[in-house]
């Protein structure tokens, strides 16, 4: 017997059904019934990592603690489940063809001919099981994105396929996700694009153990008996996922639908205890309940696409049920922000957040929603790109240096507050190069900074290449924006802050990626709490 399960969710139909969350409700099920769960996502693109691609196109980029760029949904995988994930949790197409390649160059395969079938897929099953050999998880849930029958899935599918055969019976099991769409012309749910996906699933030789149906409708015991009956799955194995008001209430209906019972039969598991949501279910209630409501203006260059602030918009609904106060979240385009425009935009807002990016578009937008937020007196956040935007600001409009830019925007700026870093500045390979993961900061103990962390030394999570210069520390401290957090090893400015404002903060790293529904950030939570207390004076 293998000593860790595993649990494979694939999906069919159409992409964006949920497959992140369905995994992660049932990861978080498995977790409060006493197993240690983790969750992989397998990516089918051929890109290395999400690092180099536009967030227009993938959603933001997730960064974990050992500096890996990952796809967004290990983000609600660690929201979910409040447990780190890392470089082994994220697998891309591109990755494992560059592993096997270089494989190839170093003479690894003895003059082989190198094919897909054994050598991608046994990249991948090895690749699969790194977590489950670690001997740190009861259970290994792998995500594989994109559909069941496309081209780049293929390896994946077929990785999967040997890999339950060599596991062996009630070692691992397969969770397919697929639609079941309501034709309001007929009046009924369909089931047949449901069938033509398991179908497409045997053809590649593995049979679905349970069926997870994405709906907008309840579907009744005929049309489950039908979807059992023709694919070929237990009765009680055709869970209904239907449309939800928030995420966060996945994990209660997967319960009620008995996802988490019948993984476990399916896997020879004892059902240890029943799930405990305690902790789980008073965050939900907060967040249904709030007593207040504030409204924070998102100032960013992506924000036509919600998933390109994921993390951002998902650490306000926790600290907003921590408050419990509804954040609405008014997501402004920094390329439109200008002096004509700028009040109507901004004047009404309890709290501004000046968001990370990359570029030069959009620049001069946050700068002025900067001084705005600071002559205004209006909580202001700014997180990467948003603390350097602050640093420009300030230098401009209170030292007088007008001419004051990054280098990353204007490289023959003659004040040059904000410059590339030192060991940056020979890379020419932009892929997975950036300072990321987690550094340590230290506080200065009569700080914003502290009294929120109520710590002196913290660590967070970077990406990014530009820095605070510290040419002009003393310059700008000097003029009142003082720097509270630093680097311990390198003394470069993580953190700067305005006394004399009623709530001001530029932080260089990206606090959204560690808050969680069991620990939301505590800069969000104190953020939201000046937004409020704005408010209410």
């Amino acid at each position: 017997m293998a000593e860790t399960k595993y649990i494979f969710v694939t999906g069919g139909v159409t992409s964006s059904l949920g497959k992140g969350i369905i995994a992660a409700s049932l990861a978080k099920l498995l977790q409060a019934r006493g197993y240690k769960t983790t969750i992989q996502k397998l990516d089918p693109y051929i890109n290395v990592d999400p690092g180099t691609l536009n967030p227009y196109e993938h959603g933001e980029c997730y960064v974990t603690d050992d500096g890996a760029e990952t796809d967004l949904d290990l983000g609600h995988y660690e929201r979910f489940l409040n447990v780190n994930t890392s470089q082994a949790n994220n697998v891309t197409t591109g990755r494992i063809y560059q592993s096997v390649i270089e494989k190839e160059r170093r003479g690894e395969f003895l003059g082989k001919t190198v094919q897909v079938v054994p050598h991608i897929t046994n990249e991948i099953k090895e690749r699969i099981q790194i977590l489950g050999k670690s001997g740190d998880y009861d259970i290994v849930i792998t995500e594989i994105g994109g559909t069941v029958g496309d081209i780049e899935s293929l390896p994946y599918i077929e990785s999967v396929r040997q890999l339950l055969w060599e596991l062996g019976d009630n070692n691992a099991i397969v969770i397919h996700l697929t639609l079941v769409p309501y034709l309001s012309a007929a009046g009924e749910l369909k089931t047949k694009p449901t069938q033509h996906s398991v179908k497409t699933l045997m053809e590649s030789g593995i049979k679905a153990d349970i069926l997870v149906c994405r709906t907008e409708h309840e579907l009744a015991d005929d049309i489950r008996a039908k979807l059992a009956s023709f694919c070929n799955v237990k009765r009680e194995a055709v869970i209904q996922s239907i449309d939800a008001s928030t995420i966060y209430d996945v994990p209660n209906l997967m319960l009620q639908e008995g996802l988490d019972t019948v993984a476990l039969q399916k896997l020879a598991l004892p059902e240890i205890s029943e799930p405990n949501l305690t902790q789980w279910n008073q965050f939900l209630n907060r967040h249904k309940n709030p007593k207040n409501t504030v409204t924070i203006g998102l100032v960013g260059k992506y924000v036509e696409l919600q998933d390109s602030y994921k993390s951002i918009l998902e650490a306000f609904i926790h600290a907003g049920a921590e408050n419990e106060v509804k954040v609405k979240v008014e997501s402004i385009h920094s390329e439109y922000i200008d002096e004509e425009t700028i009040a109507s935009k901004i004047s009404h807002l309890d709290g501004i957040l000046v968001a990370p990016g990359f570029g030069e578009r959009g620049i001069e937008g946050k700068i002025a929603t900067v001084q705005y937020a600071r002559e205004y007196g209006i909580p202001f956040l700014g997180i990467c790109l948003g603390m350097q935007m602050a640093v420009i600001e300030y230098a401009r409009n209170v030292l007088g240096l007008k001419d004051a830019n990054s280098t990353e925007m204007n490289k023959n700026t003659s004040a040059p507050v904000i410059d590339i870093m030192e060991e940056q500045k020979n890379i020419t390979h932009l892929g997975g190069t950036m300072r990321l993961g987690a550094w340590d900061c230290e506080l200065k103990d009569d700080s914003l900074a502290f009294k929120v962390y109520r710590n002196i030394l913290i660590s967070e999570r970077h990406r990014h290449r530009y820095e605070f210069n510290n040419s002009y520390k003393e310059q700008l401290k000097n003029a009142g924006l003082i720097p509270t957090g630093f680097n311990p090893e390198t003394g470069l400015v993580e953190i700067v802050e305005i006394p004399e404002h009623p709530w001001f903060m530029g932080v260089q790293y990206h606090p959204e990626y560690k808050s969680t529904v069991a620990n939301p950030h505590p800069l969000f939570v104190a953020f939201v709490k000046a937004a409020l207390d704005y408010k209410t004076k």
